[in-house]
């Protein structure tokens, strides 16, 4: 079929709406309800088209309507055509959007006091006109933030739910900060049952990784004994350095400098892991700038080491 420029470039989107239509139910009542229009104005639409091209489209009868081998050929011309509008279109709304709007987020505060200042500053370099609002809480009330769309997505434990998605960021595992006047070790690594006869110093019961030490001690038949507990791992580092109590503590929120008065060993048998991801409401879509916010948090917040190497979780805590 050849059609000259000059029809082309008269032809509009509706008509061809009009005839993808017609074509699909193969019938002119259908399409008109479709479209919440009557049926000669849309059989008026098809003539209007067919007189542009010049040639029939479909075959009439009584009883039904089918394609030409002509309006075959066009069937497939307009799917592409439409399709590639289609994309054209969001794409320049995504870039749109990109350039302007909000992003929200609620963060564990062991990955907003350690990792989340750098990823934002990338992403302000690149998107100045998104406005961006962050939200420090444990997990408790970041997965409550969630669940009641008071924010985008959030940034924190991996917990066994069906409510939630997790798209896995970052490996971290738990590691205390011994004080050496309970311990004179060479040694790189902690047990579990070594720890517990010492003071501890954990983060309050609201953490994900409070959870997680407890479910672990009691399968382990452990217990301990703690006289300070903290919302902050900042306040537990300080207590581990003054020499107040062993503190138990995400790699990430290790001192960057070596305590000289602390060591900091990794937790072994049983190792403790907790898996750091970006948290949405299940079925979910994000704006395009979260998406962006999203894979800069995937590419900075983990170092080399730490990202995800498998998507199978282990079993854990509920939320």
């Amino acid at each position: 079929m050849q059609i000259s420029p000059s029809t082309t470039a008269n032809l509009n989107l509706k008509l061809l709406q009009t005839f993808l239509l017609v074509a699909e139910h193969s019938s002119f009542r259908a399409a008109a309800e479709k479209v919440f229009r009557s049926q000669s104005a849309v059989s008026a639409q098809i003539r209007h088209l067919e007189e542009q091209l010049g040639i029939p489209l479909f075959h009439r009868t009584t009883r039904r309507v089918h394609l030409t081998a002509e309006g075959l050929q066009l069937l497939e011309c307009a799917k592409r055509a439409l399709l590639e509008v289609e994309s054209g279109l969001r794409l320049i709304r995504e870039s749109a959007d990109i350039r302007r709007g909000k992003v929200s987020l609620s963060c564990s505060p062991t990955i907003a006091e350690t990792r989340l200042a750098r990823v934002l500053a990338a992403f302000e370099k690149d998107y100045p006109g998104i406005e961006i609002s962050v939200r420090e809480l444990t997990s408790a009330a970041l997965f409550e933030s969630i669940r009641r769309r008071e924010v985008d997505f959030g940034i924190g434990p991996i917990v066994d739910t069906t409510e939630f998605q997790f798209e896995p960021i970052l490996e971290d595992p738990l590691y205390a900060l011994v004080p050496k006047r309970f311990l004179n070790t060479a040694k790189d690594t902690i047990s579990l049952a070594t720890l517990t006869n010492m003071p501890l110093l954990v983060l309050s019961a609201a953490t994900a990784l409070r959870r997680m030490l407890e479910a672990t001690l009691r399968e382990r038949n452990l217990s301990f004994t703690t006289r300070y507990e903290f919302a902050q791992a900042q306040t537990l580092i300080s207590m581990a350095d003054a020499g107040l109590g062993a503190a138990i503590l995400p790699r990430v929120a290790l001192p960057t400098r070596a305590s000289r008065n602390a060591f900091a060993l990794r937790i072994v048998n049983p190792p403790l892991i907790r898996q750091v991801a970006v948290i949405t409401l299940k079925g979910q879509s994000l704006s395009p700038a979260s998406e962006r916010l999203v894979q800069l948090l995937q590419e900075l917040i983990p170092e080399p080491q730490e990202r995800v190497r498998s998507l199978k979780r282990p079993k854990l805590e509920q939320a």
